[in-house]
């Protein structure tokens, strides 16, 4: 472990003066005289003397203690702000038993939503004092799994964010019987389990009801792979919509996420007279269906509606603008990261709501179906 600059120094000599000179910035201690740290970083031992208290009650300060009187805590903060001290991660850690560091496993990290959760759960982790270390896997084998764990524990990780999209990483996680407290991101493992997810079914329902309300007989599913929590659960409120409303219920078409996927489905529903209306699971699928609907002739919105899913940056840019459901990751991330601390000190304010909203987006993607259809 480095050593802070100053740590195991000897004692400064008192800034020039008259012997025995008190700062006048000084906090009010035991008569001791302020020091002159030029070239040198201030450690604990020298906050203790300065504030007259003892190291133990300093470090007492740093970790929030309750025993710690009010006036004896501001004498110590004073003294820190007067010699600029700041803490290293490794003196608090060695104080309070933990390393302030919590890990991320990520699968599919290049995806938008998956991005955009890491990015938010490093931003809020950092605002509470903790730094992330992250591992990105490839495959969510139970052995991949744990040793992404394993990993992160070795390193001192004081818990875990799995983000987790898919079944079978989800029961890795649950066959694996870590120790190591455990937040689990669009995977839910069991009533007792700590998890975050979005409404998926509430979007998907948004997106279908609001496609049958501009008169379109039916709407056409792109689905995501099968085995994503979010895919399967975006198909069974799609046709739940379509079956409560008593139209007809098409076969659903898988796709792999992709625009070049969205693409390849697109083409064969630009075929069919009879589609005027396409709800794709995510963004860059719907992506691929207007190009191969403005390819095929089929004008949207006039000839044939799409809504995506999940609101990229770009899909305001499309041609036309896309209509979509925004799903809120960074929320996702935020919330995923109170959870985890939640389990590490406590519940924290409110309890954290695990199931977070989504918002349909309606852009010029969507109009009412065609004359006569």
């Amino acid at each position: 472990m480095t050593r802070s600059a100053g740590d195991g120094a000897p004692p400064q000599h008192p800034a020039p003066g008259r012997p025995g000179e008190v700062s006048q910035d000084a906090p009010r201690g035991r008569g001791r005289s302020r020091r002159n740290f030029a070239g040198a970083r201030p450690v604990m031992d020298d906050v203790a003397r300065l504030a007259g208290v003892s190291k133990q009650t300093v470090s007492r300060v740093l970790n929030d203690n309750p025993a710690v009187r009010p006036e004896t805590r501001e004498v110590v903060l004073t003294a820190m702000r007067t010699l600029g001290y700041r803490p290293s991660r490794s003196a608090r850690s060695l104080a309070s038993g933990r390393t302030r560091m919590l890990g991320v496993i990520s699968f599919d990290a290049a995806r938008f939503g998956p991005a955009s959760i890491l990015t938010a759960i490093n931003t809020a982790a950092q605002d509470a004092g903790y730094l992330v270390s992250s591992i990105a896997l490839d495959t969510a084998d139970r052995a991949t799994v744990v040793r992404a764990v394993d990993t992160l524990s070795a390193e001192g990780a004081d818990g875990v964010i799995a983000i987790a999209p898919q079944r079978w990483v989800g029961r890795a996680l649950a066959e694996a019987r870590l120790d190591t407290p455990l937040t689990v991101l669009e995977n839910d493992l069991g009533k007792d389990a700590s998890f975050v997810t979005a409404d998926n079914a509430a979007g998907a329902r948004k997106a279908t009801e609001h496609l049958l309300d501009l008169g379109h007989a039916t709407v056409r599913h792109i689905a995501g792979p099968t085995g994503w929590l979010s895919a399967d659960h975006r198909v069974a409120a799609w046709r739940t919509t379509l079956e409560a409303a008593g139209v007809a219920v098409p076969e659903p078409l898988t796709g792999d996420w992709s625009a070049d996927s969205g693409y390849e489905l697109g083409r064969r529903l630009a075929a069919d007279p009879d589609v005027t209306a396409i709800f794709a699971s995510n963004d860059q699928m719907a992506l691929g269906v207007l190009r191969a609907l403005h390819e095929s002739g089929r004008h949207v919105p006039g000839d044939v509606s799409v809504v995506g899913y999940d609101d990229i940056p770009e899909a305001a840019h499309l041609l036309p603008p896309l209509t979509t459901v925004r799903t809120d990751f960074p929320e996702i991330g935020t919330r995923a990261l109170r959870l985890l601390l939640s389990q590490l000190d406590g519940p924290p304010e409110p309890p954290v709501d695990r199931v977070v909203p989504v918002e349909l987006i309606v852009r010029r993607s969507t109009g009412p179906a065609p004359a006569g259809r």
